[in-house]
């Protein structure tokens, strides 16, 4: 099998996946980031994509030009502007992928930039970390095409579920499912930075194992606190995402607003300045 594979975007699930998708029999990938052209960054991302075996475009025109499947893999809030951005550069035997964790209603609006272009669009729901197995990650597709583009990429090691023709059922798994694990990772930042303020973390855990004795919530604190430093920054914009879909559910996205806020609040008191 011959397959072109293109990334835009060059963070953590572009790196991991490209890495591991390169050396596969008959595979060739591309990868374009805008940060690419930053004086600061760019040179070591190139490197790092060098040291990959990928190819490291010089714009997003070049990356999709010779792809059979497109993949973007940016930050929740540049979903859009990346489609955009691509959308002139496609053609019909091409698939459009938008892997990042975005409402319904953003991954239509993206495939109302890839669509008139005669592409394929599908959505991916990432449904859980990507750190550790990579590729081999659960992953839920939606789309017309979305059973044609997974068994081409569970053939080389990808672990997708098709679930629908229609696109947003697969995110709005991926979305609901956030609500909670970002919920919990916020609510250990505040337990945890609370309790130990008023010195009274030994007792509050005591009491959360009495309650719940399967669960170990020193570790589980310390671990979600991690990944909130760590990627709140990115959490945040998903979660503001989440908000979206919720409102437009004619609910009350007021909660996974909050969320999104102690996400980046959290990240951004942990970043030197």
């Amino acid at each position: 099998m011959s397959l072109e594979i293109a990334f835009i975007g060059y963070g953590e699930v572009g790196q991991l996946f490209s890495r591991q998708l390169a050396p596969k029999p008959g595979v060739r990938v591309t990868v374009y980031d805008i940060l690419f052209d930053d004086p600061g960054k760019g040179a070591d991302l190139r490197q790092r994509a060098a040291d990959a075996g990928v190819h490291a475009a010089g714009s997003i025109a070049e990356a999709c030009r010779a792809a059979n499947i497109v993949i973007s893999a940016v930050t929740a809030d540049s979903a859009i502007r990346a489609a955009e951005q691509a959308a002139p550069c496609l053609q019909p035997q091409q698939t459009y992928v938008d892997l990042n964790s975005v409402s319904p209603a953003t991954k239509l609006k993206v495939a109302e930039q890839v669509l008139p272009k005669g592409a394929g669009f599908v959505e991916f729901a990432v449904m859980a970390p990507v750190g550790g197995v990579g590729i081999e990650v659960p992953i839920l597709a939606g789309g017309q095409t979305a059973q044609d583009v997974s068994a081409r990429l569970n053939d080389l090691g990808m672990k997708i579920t098709p679930v629908s023709t229609e696109i947003g059922t697969a995110s709005s798994t991926k979305l609901c499912r956030s609500i909670v694990i970002k919920g919990m990772e916020a609510l250990m930042v505040d337990f945890s930075l609370a309790s130990e303020k008023a010195g009274v973390m030994p007792a509050v855990l005591a009491s959360l194992t009495a309650s719940y004795p399967g669960m170990d919530w020193e570790n589980l604190a310390k671990v979600m606190m991690s990944r909130v430093r760590q990627h709140g920054i990115r959490r945040a914009a998903e979660m503001r995402e989440a908000s979206r879909m919720i409102d437009e559910l004619g609910l009350d996205g007021s909660l996974a607003s909050a969320i999104a806020d102690r996400h980046e609040s959290f990240a951004k008191a942990g970043k030197p300045d």
